[in-house]
């Protein structure tokens, strides 16, 4: 692998249709960006952090504070879709503002970072939730920003590559975050307190990486001459039918998909986890992602973004019908969390990949926060649905429903393929 700038000329053919395409000899000096890798260094420092929160914040909830599986399910959501709510904002504060997609980002990261020693002082569901909410509003602030330059930083052809090596390094963090939680959980008295005084050190360690290494993020070239983009413009990005589709597609599926916190307590509760091992459940996804994360973003730019996309939901369903199963063996963890990790591997950053082909450059951060913002906002309908069923039904019932309205999703999303067409 070599670390170039992916803007640079490659050497290029004429295809049959008339684009211009990467010679043999470009299609095999793949280029990463030198933004790509710092960026993903961030991720991963970052990750570490917020994944030390995430691996004991459902036992923390739950055991520790004795919320019911409707309570945990509304905070769920809140941690995982309040992002939604200004996703399309950070999306277009990095447009409008000359394309300063890092300070926009980084701005986001801070916020993240406060939110972490804010735990140590709440002990109820109302404080817990507003802390939750604040520390999604930085994520939100920060996603699109952060994918906006990893696509503008790579070449249409590589894209799916170049967002593979971030999640991959992401997602390296995602394996570290958990194994850190563990070990502080067994090595001190009050374990919850020392988690979330850990992760607090380590965000503000990522806010520095970003700050000093990623590069500004200006606007260049013939997005630099384009008028500064309006919100009008950035809302009617959904009127290309390209897009539309994507997002429509994200919506449906994330309605369907439930949230990772739910996945680990069904396994604790099928194999009777002792607590002090909940935290590394998180570890085995995160392991499946960090390895197939880049092979399945270079297949994708070979043989389609959109049918490794719905793949990756096929692996999902697989995980749920083993959750349902009356199988007991001591393979069932191990099937179910590579599953989970080959669902993220296939759709997280191909669907970005996917999506940055209808964005025009100038829009970029606005388009992207758009197919965010419609996941977003459906999985955190789904955490908080799920959580009602589960209360009210039990968790066999209310994942089966939610496998159900997968299967009806992803056929539905068949139907909807976009064609791959990189935007003027």
């Amino acid at each position: 692998m070599y670390v170039a700038d992916s803007r640079a000329s490659t050497p290029t053919t004429a295809s049959v249709e008339g684009t211009a395409r990467p010679s043999r000899a470009g299609r095999y000096r793949t280029t990463i960006a030198p933004a790509v890798l710092a960026l993903g260094t961030v991720s991963l420092v970052t990750d570490v952090s917020s994944e030390m929160v995430t691996a004991v914040l459902p036992l923390y909830l739950v055991a520790g504070l004795g919320l019911s599986p409707l309570g945990f399910g509304l905070l769920d959501g809140v941690y995982n879709g309040f992002s939604a709510v200004v996703r399309l904002v950070g999306g277009h504060l990095a447009d409008r503002g000359g394309g300063r997609h890092k300070w926009v980002a980084g701005a986001g990261y801070a916020l993240s970072a406060l939110c972490k020693p804010l735990l140590l002082l709440a002990h109820t569901l109302t404080p817990i939730g507003l802390i939750l909410a604040a520390d999604r509003t930085g994520k939100g602030l920060r996603t699109a920003p952060r994918d906006a330059l990893i696509s503008l930083s790579s070449t249409p052809e590589t894209r799916g590559r170049a967002f593979g090596v971030h999640r991959a390094m992401d997602t390296a963090g995602a394996l570290l975050g958990p194994l850190a939680a563990f070990l502080i959980l067994r090595a001190t008295m009050d374990g919850y307190d020392a988690v979330f005084t850990v992760s607090f050190c380590v965000a503000v360690l990522g806010v520095l990486v970003l700050v000093l290494f990623v590069p500004g993020g200006g606007r260049t070239g013939a997005a630099a001459s384009t008028a500064r983009p309006t919100l009008r413009a950035a809302l009617g990005l959904l009127s290309h039918r390209g897009l539309r589709r994507i997002t429509v597609c994200a919506l449906l599926l994330g309605l369907a998909t439930v949230s990772d916190s739910f996945v680990y307590l069904l396994l604790q509760r099928r194999l009777g986890v002792p607590d002090r091992w909940f935290a590394l459940l998180p570890l085995g996804t995160a392991a499946a992602f960090l390895l197939l994360a880049v092979p399945l973003g270079r297949l994708a730019d070979r043989r389609g973004r959109w049918r490794v996309f719905l793949a990756g939901h096929g692996a999902l369903l697989l995980a749920y019908a083993l959750l349902l199963t009356s199988w007991h063996g001591t393979a069932l963890p191990y099937a179910v969390l590579a599953l989970h990790g080959t669902f993220y591997a296939a759709t997280d950053g191909v669907l970005m990949a996917a999506a940055s082909d209808s964005v025009p450059e100038a829009l970029r951060s606005s388009g992207l926060a758009l197919v965010q913002t419609g996941q977003a906002g459906a999985r955190f309908a789904c955490s908080l649905g799920f959580g009602a069923a589960w209360t009210l039904w039990g968790d066999r019932t209310a994942l089966s429903v939610s496998a159900v309205a997968l299967a009806v999703c992803a056929a539905y999303a068949l139907t909807l393929r976009p064609v791959r067409k990189a935007a003027a």
